[in-house]
């Protein structure tokens, strides 16, 4: 295995609570209703949608920032043990198809009014 992209994305909170506030369906055309929503049915923090923003950004740059790639066929979710994961489909599939990826690593982090994520494409 080697690493074909890392890409790092960092997102000040208020100012993306802003934009959406700003933008009704900023937040439907970015993520997918399971990263809107919580399993029990609540909505996501405003932090955590602010992580996931920036996974979406990184995980463009990590495949280079190609034109032409959708928000929504990027996906974050955790798994059982709470560690983030990527799932992609479409646009991002096909870009990492073409680049050779086959595994994804990734990292969500906010604190202090600052949200970041790390991705690093694998293949």
């Amino acid at each position: 295995m080697s690493i074909i992209g890392v890409g790092i994305d960092v997102a000040e909170i208020d100012r993306f609570r802003a934009a959406l506030a700003r933008t009704p369906h900023m937040a439907q055309r970015l993520f997918n209703d399971s990263e809107l929503t919580l399993p029990s049915g609540e909505r996501r923090g405003i932090a955590s949608l602010a992580a996931r923003f920036a996974a979406k950004e990184a995980l463009a740059k990590a495949l280079g920032a190609p034109p032409g790639l959708q928000w929504r066929d990027a996906e974050v979710y955790l798994e059982d043990s709470g560690r983030p994961r990527l799932r992609v489909t479409g646009t991002v599939a096909a870009r990492a198809a073409e680049l050779g990826v086959s595994s994804w690593h990734v990292s969500l982090s906010h604190d202090a009014g600052v949200a970041s994520a790390v991705v690093i494409a694998e293949g």
